[in-house]
């Protein structure tokens, strides 16, 4: 509770986000730590101009963390912060893990623990028939297979893949860009109620936040984060699908892409998205999740039952990427942090253990032992 009460507190500062947060956690170790430092301790902080310092200082002598964690309890029953073994594990892996993450529904321990493949789909909220079609087939196949459906629960795409994947049978997650209790858009209430016995409403801000326009586009790096692939159905050149992607890109997971005819307004962003690498969302959905099958867990895959490589005498440098690997494959993000070295290290002696053929790389910047 001690180091959950922090997170509460920290976020409670103006001027302090989610980046700023990670970077105290990393330079004190934890933010209990950073909570009791000095200003000139604070200042070493990258990020931490004259004006976050003065912020600081003066907020944090009106705040109790202790005080704080009870009244949070009260006002919202149900939430993580990454001191939490609850919290999902692929979004603490991200630069900007939001500090408090509320939820509604149904939890399910393998999906936080990465042990159960989630995909995201999102799109424009006017999707054509093609793209209505489209997005229930994936996700009904999805759902059908084993992944979880993760989504915004906005109109159009986000709507059709949660109620596809429910009704298949499946979970499907809802991120909100309002309080979990908050219904946005009010005609999606029935599905609303649907989602929380068929899966989990998710989102960073308390109960009783009402929608605002600035906060869907923070959301979507929670669907990224939470996602180990993004399906872009059908979406425009200005829609926050492309957001969404974006945000994958940069959290090293895989972004799909539906194509359509080249005058199709609703496809322009989808077809942005392929001439920027994305991969095709083919039409052999069997095809397709081989690919998202492909995927590897972090935790939970049953180790080979073939004998270890031998293997040579490494530099310590190589032998501590090497002995960061505890499972089949994992986000170079995660092998940096296990490892504690820099990233331009840590690629180095990567490539170093590709070439002698000890590591090979997947899509998406992720890597397992050859």
């Amino acid at each position: 509770m001690e180091e959950g009460a922090y997170w509460i507190a920290w976020a409670q500062i103006s001027g302090i986000g989610p980046v700023l947060l990670r970077r105290l956690q990393q330079h004190f170790g934890t933010l209990a730590t950073a909570w009791n430092a000095t200003k000139v301790e604070l200042g070493e902080v990258e990020g931490f101009g004259f004006q976050t310092l003065e912020k600081v200082i003066q907020q944090r002598s009106r705040l109790h963390p202790e005080q704080l964690f009870t009244k949070h309890q009260q006002e919202n029953s149900h939430f993580w912060t990454p001191a939490d073994t609850g919290y999902p594990r692929l979004l603490l892996e991200t630069p900007s893990p939001p500090p408090i993450l509320y939820y509604r529904g149904e939890v399910e321990l393998q999906e936080n623990l990465g042990q159960k493949p989630m995909v995201g789909i999102v799109g424009t909220r006017q999707p054509s028939e093609y793209g209505i079609r489209w997005t229930r087939q994936i996700s009904t196949a999805l759902a059908k297979n084993g992944f979880t459906v993760v989504s915004g629960m906005a109109e159009g795409i986000d709507t059709e893949s949660h109620s596809a994947a429910m009704k298949a049978g499946g979970r499907t997650i809802a991120v909100l860009g309002t309080g979990v209790d908050v219904i946005y858009p009010h005609k999606n209430r029935d599905l609303y109620k649907q989602i929380l016995t068929a899966g989990l409403v998710v989102s960073e801000y308390p109960t009783k936040t009402p929608p605002d326009r600035t906060h869907f586009p923070r959301r979507n790096r929670i669907i990224a984060g939470l996602s180990r692939a993004i399906l872009v159905m059908e979406a425009p050149l200005k829609s926050g699908a492309l957001i969404t992607a974006t945000y994958a890109n940069e959290f090293g997971r895989d972004v799909y892409a539906l194509p359509g005819r080249v005058d199709d307004h609703p496809s322009q962003g989808c077809l942005k998205l392929l001439s920027q690498g994305a991969s095709l969302i083919v039409k052999e959905l069997d095809e397709l999740l081989t690919m998202l099958g492909a995927i590897p867990q972090i935790d939970g895959v049953e180790a080979s039952t073939a004998p270890e490589q031998l293997m040579p005498t490494l530099s310590p440098e190589l032998q501590t990427v090497m002995d960061a690997f505890t499972s089949d494959a994992l986000p170079f993000d995660f092998i940096v942090q296990q490892t504690s070295m820099a990233a331009g290290s840590v690629s180095g002696a990567l490539l170093q253990l590709e070439l002698m053929g000890f590591v090979s790389q997947l899509p998406g910047m992720r890597y397992q032992k050859s």
